[in-house]
């Protein structure tokens, strides 16, 4: 059980920051871009660590406050809850 919660949440942080260095990339050249929702969504299912990284990294999205706000808060929910369930189980 536990390798497979590993797996998956650096799968889903993997692809978190890879979605915004492509965002990011189609963004210079001007051609299909991955929808705002669609970013949030991936840091809501957990991945937001690696989509926090990317947002740096790549320094996208950095200058939307939906996403300097929202992003964090996301991640800060995600960890408040693992510590919850890690104290409580």
């Amino acid at each position: 059980m536990y390798s497979i919660t590993t797996f998956y949440l650096i799968l889903i942080n993997l692809i978190g920051f890879l979605s915004m260095g492509l965002d990011k990339s189609k963004a210079r050249r001007g051609k299909w871009r991955i929808k705002e929702r669609t970013l949030f969504l991936i840091a809501l299912v957990g991945g937001s660590t690696g989509s926090l990284c990317g947002m740096y990294f790549f320094r996208h999205k950095t200058k939307h406050r939906s996403f300097v706000i929202g992003i964090p808060a996301i991640l800060i929910l995600q960890a408040a809850g693992f510590v919850s369930y890690y104290f409580i189980f």
